[in-house]
C-alpha cells in the first residue's frame, strides 16, 4: 500500500496547487480587465495545469485530471480571459468555493446547460444502479481471458460511460451537499442515440460539448462566416471542434501512458467529425423526408459508435496496458479504503473443514 499512500500525497498536492491558482484567478488576474492583459495573467496557470498530471503516475488519476483542469479548466479559464462562459456569469460568482467548483468539475447548473432538453430517463439508471454496474464490469475483467477482444471492448465502451457518469455524479452529490446546486448530469443516456448529431449534441459528455462550442464552435463559424457563407462556415466549425476534441483527448492519452502519440484517437474524432458533415448534408438533401425509425437509427448510430471506438479509441490504451492499470488500481484504492477503516475486523470468521 505504500504506493497507494505515495500517489495520494501527490495527488494533495495537485490538489493545493489547482487550489492556490484558482484563488489566485479569483482574487487578483479577476481584477485585471478582461482581454489580452487578462490573458497574459493567466498564462502561468495554464501552464501549470498542463504540467500537472505528469505528477501522477498512476493512469486513472493523470487521466482524470487531465480532463478536469487540463482540458475543462484551462478552456474555462480561457473564455474567462475575455469575460465569457460560466467563471464571468452574471451576476458574477461571488464565492470562492463555486468559483474554484466551476472551474474544475465537467459539470454547469441545469438551468444552464440545455434547459429545452427533456430530462426524464426511459431507464432507471440511477447513481447507486451505475456504481453496481461499474463494479460489476470491473469484477467480470477478471474473465478477460475468456471473452473476445472485440466484445471486451464493447464492455470497455460500457465502463467508459458509467465511469464518467459516476465521476460526475460524485461531485454533483458533493456540489449539492456543500453548496446546495442541483447540477446537470454528465450525459443524457446515449445509449439512446438516433444519430451522430443526438449523440455528440445532446446526449454524450454534455459540459465538454458545451465547452467545446464555447472555445471551438462559435469562435471559428463567427470567424469563417465572412468568406464562407451562412452554409459552410458550421460545417467547418464542426470539423474544427472534433480535431480540437481529438487534439486533447491524445494529450490525456499522453498522461495516461506516457507513450508517444499514435494518433489514433484524433482520427476517431476527426472520423466523426466527418461523418457528422455528411449526416447534415444527407438531411439537408433528404430535407426531412423518409425520416429512419428510431428502431432502425438507433442501432445503427450505436453500433458505428461502438465499432468505431473498438477500432480507433480503445486500442492506444489497451496496446499500453492502460486499461489493466486502471482496473487494478480501482481495486487497490478498495482495498487501501478497507485497510484505513479497518473494515475487515468485520469479516465474517474463517471455517476450518479440515486438519
Amino acid at each position: 500500500m505504500g504506493s497507494m499512500e505515495e500517489e495520494i500525497k501527490n495527488l494533495i498536492k495537485v490538489c493545493l496547487s489547482i487550489f492556490a491558482s484558482l484563488c489566485y484567478t479569483y482574487f487578483i488576474a479577476s481584477k485585471i480587465p478582461k482581454g489580452k492583459l487578462r490573458l497574459f495573467s493567466l498564462l502561468p496557470i495554464f501552464y501549470l495545469f498542463t504540467t500537472l498530471p505528469l505528477s501522477l503516475s498512476a493512469a486513472l488519476p493523470a487521466g482524470v485530471f487531465a480532463m478536469f483542469i487540463t482540458w475543462v479548466g484551462s478552456f474555462k479559464l480561457l473564455l474567462f480571459s475575455f469575460g465569457h462562459g460560466p467563471l464571468s456569469s452574471d451576476p458574477p460568482l461571488n464565492s470562492l468555493l463555486l468559483f474554484i467548483f466551476t472551474a474544475c468539475l465537467p459539470i454547469k447548473t441545469s438551468q444552464q446547460l440545455f434547459p429545452n432538453l427533456e430530462r426524464t430517463p426511459k431507464l432507471p439508471l440511477n447513481l447507486p444502479t451505475k456504481i453496481l454496474l461499474f463494479g460489476i464490469l470491473v469484477a467480470l475483467t477478471d474473465y478477460k481471458k475468456y471473452l473476445h477482444p472485440r466484445i471486451l471492448l464493447g464492455q470497455y465502451c460500457c465502463m467508459l460511460y458509467l465511469f464518467v457518469d459516476v465521476l460526475v455524479g460524485v461531485a454533483n452529490a458533493m456540489m449539492r451537499a456543500v453548496l446546495g446546486i442541483e447540477l446537470e448530469s454528465p450525459s443524457n443516456e446515449p445509449y439512446l442515440s438516433t444519430s451522430l448529431q443526438d449523440f455528440w449534441g445532446r446526449r454524450w459528455n454534455l459540459m465538454i460539448t458545451n465547452t467545446l462550442r464555447q472555445t471551438v464552435h462559435k469562435p471559428v463559424r463567427s470567424a469563417t462566416e465572412t468568406f464562407l457563407g451562412t452554409a459552410w462556415a458550421p460545417l467547418l466549425a464542426v470539423l474544427a471542434t472534433f480535431l480540437v476534441s481529438g487534439l486533447m483527448h491524445e494529450l490525456i492519452y499522453f498522461f495516461m501512458t506516457r507513450a508517444t502519440p499514435t494518433w489514433e484517437v484524433t482520427w476517431f474524432f476527426v472520423l466523426h467529425g466527418v461523418c457528422l458533415v455528411v449526416e447534415f448534408g444527407v438531411k439537408k438533401a433528404l430535407g426531412g423526408r423518409w425520416p429512419l425509425h428510431w428502431v432502425v437509427s438507433t442501432p445503427l448510430t450505436i453500433v458505428f459508435v461502438v465499432a468505431t471506438a473498438t477500432w480507433l479509441f480503445f486500442p492506444p490504451l489497451v496496446r499500453n496496458g492502460v486499461d489493466t492499470r486502471a482496473i487494478e488500481e480501482c481495486k487497490e484504492l478498495v482495498e487501501f479504503v478497507k485497510q484505513k477503516l479497518k473494515w475487515d475486523q468485520f469479516s465474517w470468521p474463517t471455517i476450518s473443514l479440515g486438519h
